[in-house]
């Protein structure tokens, strides 16, 4: 990938209608089970970043046949629960996390040898918090000392477990689900804390009978899914930059249509309205099993709080922009209970603790979180260490710096937000 670099500038207000991509982890699910189904799936709103592009070439490779009528639109041609057919080529998951995890789950169940990699960054993500259940099941997947690339052995016969993860992860509670679609007897996974529930629901909306309440999800194999059409709504984790980037520029006022609001999902919006936030939700409705609403955000004074721990897993991905917030914020905002930030496309408390220092904002780092002292934010230079998110939310400080902020290595923003810089500079960013 070509490296890319950014230059953020403060500007004036925001306004304007944003509408987000689609939900990355409502398309890479989309595509899996459509995959899977018996019948052709319709999706609509599916993201068009490298990412979930990537899960639908991996389906592709295993005979799946995919069109694509229009930009953000996919005919999924299903193949039924056994129709999968092997490759000897690698299977190749890029920077998706998601898409690896929840491939090494499904392909388990198969009757074929699949071997999974992905880029540089994925392939220093660890795996074993995934082949480690997996192998409870029966299944059989060799990593490099726990990383990728995932050697995942066919015609393994998969047993029904109960298990509770010791971490909770919405990425191995759903690998061992699909696994579980394959196994004999009942599959139950039991979480320390309820994650996103992404899987439980569109495992129902194409029709496998499923369980699930927070914090647990029970099912059995034998079953089959049916084609349907799914309306992926737009992703929160994407709408986050924009909700604290119209909060922190004074006079900002911003419209984000058909956000999903998965209650799993929307930890940041709680932690912003906890610190003043002036966010309002309009017409709210479901769609394809998840509660979706429009957004209106206006600026308003944002102060530190102490992040309720509860809240943790239910913003994981938006730790980065709640940084950002909290370095403009009046007062103190501690943050404890997020280790998990460590293995993500970066050591992303590390990543925002350091390039907060850059500009100047005090932050005490700690092995699980960061106790952030709101101030001014100075310009100066950030290295995003190639993560989208910490790209993103290093773009959103420079609105309201003393100076302009270069962001090194912005290249992978294309994996979760393609079309960033022009969704963002419409509405009043000063980025190039």
């Amino acid at each position: 990938m070509t490296r890319l670099d950014w230059t953020s500038q403060p500007g004036g207000a925001l306004h304007g209608s944003v509408r987000v991509p689609g939900d990355k982890s409502v398309s890479h699910r989309a595509m899996m089970l459509g995959a899977l189904a018996d019948g052709t799936s319709h999706i609509r709103g599916f993201l068009e970043g490298e990412d979930t592009r990537a899960t639908a070439a991996v389906m592709q490779q295993l005979g799946v046949r995919i069109e694509t009528p229009a930009e953000g639109e996919r005919l999924v041609h299903g193949v039924g629960l056994h129709g999968l057919r092997g490759t000897t080529q690698a299977l190749d998951c890029g920077n998706a996390g998601t898409g690896m995890r929840l491939l090494a789950g499904l392909l388990a169940g198969q009757a074929f040898d699949s071997t999974l990699v992905g880029d540089e960054s994925l392939s220093r993500r660890p795996m074993k918090r995934v082949t480690d259940p997996l192998a409870l099941m029966g299944a059989r997947i060799d990593t490099q000392d726990g990383l990728p690339p995932l050697i995942v052995r066919g015609g393994q016969p998969l047993r029904g477990i109960s298990y509770t993860l010791p971490v909770a992860s919405a990425q191995v509670k759903s690998a061992l689900l699909l696994a579980g679609l394959y196994a004999q007897g009942e599959t139950e996974v039991i979480e320390p804390h309820p994650t996103r529930d992404y899987t439980e629901r569109m495992l129902a909306a194409f029709g496998w009978p499923i369980e699930f309440s927070p914090g647990r999800a029970k099912l059995s194999g034998g079953h089959a899914l049916r084609a349907t059409s799914v309306d992926v709504p737009a992703d929160f984790s994407s709408a986050a930059f924009f909700l604290v980037a119209a909060s922190i520029v004074p006079g900002s006022e911003l419209r984000l249509p058909a956000v999903g609001l998965n209650p799993r999902r929307t930890g940041l919006l709680q932690a912003l309205r906890l610190m003043g936030a002036d966010i309002r939700i309009e017409n709210e409705r479901e769609s394809g099993g998840e509660p979706v609403g429009d957004l209106v955000v206006r600026h308003a004074p944002l102060h530190g709080i102490e992040l309720p721990e509860a809240l943790v897993p239910d913003m994981i991905d938006e730790f980065p922009a709640l940084f950002v917030a909290a370095a403009v914020a009046k007062g103190k905002t501690v943050v404890r209970g997020a280790a998990e930030l460590r293995v993500k496309e970066s050591d992303r408390l590390a990543a925002m603790a350091n390039g907060l220092r850059a500009l100047g904002i005090s932050v005490d780092e700690a092995p699980d979180g960061a106790t952030i002292d709101g101030g001014l934010i100075s310009g100066g230079t950030i290295d995003s260490h190639g993560d989208h998110r910490i790209a993103m939310s290093f773009a959103v400080a420079g609105l309201v710096a003393s100076g302009p902020v270069q962001i090194g290595d912005c290249a992978n923003v294309a994996t979760s937000f393609p079309g960033f810089l022009g969704l963002a500079n419409g509405c009043g960013f000063r980025l190039a």
